[in-house]
């Protein structure tokens, strides 16, 4: 079983942490994250800024705040962007 790892995130005045995995596909590579139950998928796009894929479905369904996937989003550029 791949191992997962943690990492915490700051969201409206709160300190929050998320369990993550890795999944790398040859050059490329995927950060899956549970929210709320719901898997959602981080990747980054041609500028290395991260974006999370989830359909509207999932968020309607499992009431995600956008601002805290853009939190997590925006905390795994702040950990894994190499200048």
């Amino acid at each position: 079983m791949e191992e997962s790892f943690f990492i915490d995130v700051a969201y409206l005045g709160k300190d929050l942490e998320f369990e993550g995995w890795l999944i790398v596909s040859g050059y490329l590579h995927k950060i899956e994250m549970d929210i709320a139950g719901t898997k959602v998928l981080f990747e980054p796009d041609e500028e290395r800024n991260y974006r999370a894929l989830v359909s509207l479905d999932d968020v309607e369904r499992a009431r995600l705040d956008i601002g805290l996937l853009q939190a997590i989003a925006s905390r795994l550029e702040s950990l894994l962007k190499v200048s």
